[in-house]
């Protein structure tokens, strides 16, 4: 998608974005995590909404490990807007990603069962009611509970989600924006159709991480969470910082800072999940805990051998998910020229780029706690089709014979 320059600064064409989403959606809520960017759509919503007088839904999905400075924010926010807010602080035991260890490769956040070790308290206006919202399943995916709750919301009303994402923070976030096979609103790029009556709306996509400061800068009676203040005294540049739960594969790499700014909040953080100690030692800002560019073997392993004997060290049901994504990864070779199985090594060229399958590469997504093998080429399966997947591979595992010693 080619760029198109205008004739006005970003804030002005946001806020413009911004109108014309109260003028066309029948009902408009903005999900909100505490972060700079949600923060920023929030005031520029919220403007909005005060000069029509009308109230919007402010989803937050809280999923627990969180700074005690974003929640303070959390709560100021709320207090600067509840005239004009329905409030939708979501705390329930939603099935999240642990990627700092093979033995608890997930965990529940707020986890009724495990009450005694919550990283911190309930807020006091958080929703933790299971049978509150009606398509709620103890265990959902974050990805899964948030075009839910929009449908619920929308009550089959045309319906606007304000999301707080730019292009220029991933090249995923990118094509969020910029694909051409999305179906759009009125033909407006920055919008998207998530379920049948809600799309996602994009006001400040264009913004920089240089844009969201300088709107702080001129605006000093706008609010913003105070963490990055601590982030950037603890060395880490704007385009470094993050708030986000710690324990992700990609927000991993942030697991170090915890300790050093809220060592009372770190102390809950370690306890809550297994290997978030050994995770904030080793994690750098790759987000690599022990597999980097370049990997080593014992001399009397194979790459081969070397994956067999990290495999029977882990528990069985990690091993069976490594298992078949091997498995696969090996099939998809086999029908593109390999077919007596895949080699020990390949050129690292090769390798880096994806042109070529090794058993090094196996050995690099295993060593990297690389759980959905995305060094592998694979993507993250939703939990209802993971479930179907598990099964159908480890059927053609066997009748294939597969790896059997």
């Amino acid at each position: 998608m080619p760029k198109h320059y205008l004739e006005k600064n970003v804030l002005e064409a946001s806020i413009e974005r911004v109108k014309y989403t109260f003028d066309n959606f029948e009902k408009v809520y903005l999900s909100f995590s505490a972060g700079k960017d949600s923060t920023t759509m929030l005031h520029l919503v919220m403007d909005e909404a005060m000069k029509r007088n009308q109230k919007i839904g402010l989803l937050i999905v809280d999923l627990e490990g969180q700074y005690k400075l974003t929640i303070d924010h959390i709560n100021e926010c709320i207090k600067e807007y509840e005239d004009y807010i329905d409030l939708y602080w979501v705390c329930l035991p939603i099935h999240l990603r642990n990627a700092v260890s093979v033995y608890e490769p997930f965990w529940l956040c707020w986890d009724k069962e495990r009450k005694d070790d919550w990283i911190r308290e309930l807020p006091k206006n958080g929703i933790s009611d299971e049978n509150y919202f009606p398509f709620f399943r103890r265990g959902m995916e974050f990805e899964e509970f948030v075009p839910e709750f929009g449908e619920w919301y929308s009550q089959g009303k045309k319906t606007a989600c304000l999301v707080g994402i730019r292009t220029d923070e991933s090249l995923n976030r990118y094509r969020t924006i910029a694909s051409d096979k999305k179906v759009k609103y009125n033909d407006k790029q920055w919008t998207t159709l998530v379920t049948p009556n809600v799309y996602n709306v994009y006001p400040i996509y264009d913004w920089r991480t240089e844009d969201i400061w300088i709107y702080h800068a001129k605006f000093t009676d706008r609010r913003y969470n105070q963490l990055y203040e601590l982030m950037y005294k603890a060395g880490l540049s704007i385009h470094q910082q993050r708030i986000c739960q710690p324990y992700g594969d990609d927000q991993r790499r942030g697991l170090w800072l915890f300790h050093l700014i809220e060592p009372e909040t770190w102390a809950k953080v370690v306890a809550r999940v297994n290997g978030a100690n050994s995770g904030a030692l080793y994690v750098n800002e790759s987000g690599a805990i022990t597999g980097y560019n370049r990997i080593t073997k014992p001399k009397n392993h194979t790459w081969e051998s070397f994956a067999m004997l990290f495999l029977n060290s882990v528990p069985e049901v990690t091993k069976e998910h490594y298992l078949n994504k091997i498995y696969t990864f090996i099939s998809w070779w086999k029908e593109r020229g390999y077919d007596t199985g895949i080699p020990d090594e390949a050129p690292y060229l090769l390798e880096s780029k994806k042109l070529a399958p090794s058993w090094r590469r196996v050995c690099k997504s295993l060593l990297r706690n690389d759980f959905w093998c995305k060094g592998l080429g694979f993507t993250q399966h939703k939990t209802d089709a993971y479930k179907k997947y598990l099964e159908l591979k480890k059927r053609q595992r066997e009748e294939s014979k597969f790896l059997k010693q």
